[in-house]
């Protein structure tokens, strides 16, 4: 995962970024499809493991004026 956050991906009030960490994969998954139903997201992003550190590992950009098309 890029740990720069572009100014682009905060450039407005309610564009937010998300740096999700959770136990398994499947958990980080359901919370990203959860967050796109509410929300414009980035969608389910690539799940990554760093070995140096626990849980997995992902990021979502999200625009919370938005809601979902799919919600």
């Amino acid at each position: 995962m890029e740990d720069t956050i572009d100014i682009r991906h905060l450039s407005q009030p309610g564009l937010v970024v998300l740096d999700i960490t959770a136990a398994d994969e499947q958990t980080a998954i359901t919370l990203m499809d959860g967050l796109q139903r509410l929300w414009a997201t980035s969608g389910i992003t690539p799940v990554r493991v760093d070995p140096a550190l626990p849980g997995f590992r992902a990021r979502v950009h999200a625009d919370i004026r938005r809601r979902s098309p799919a919600g």
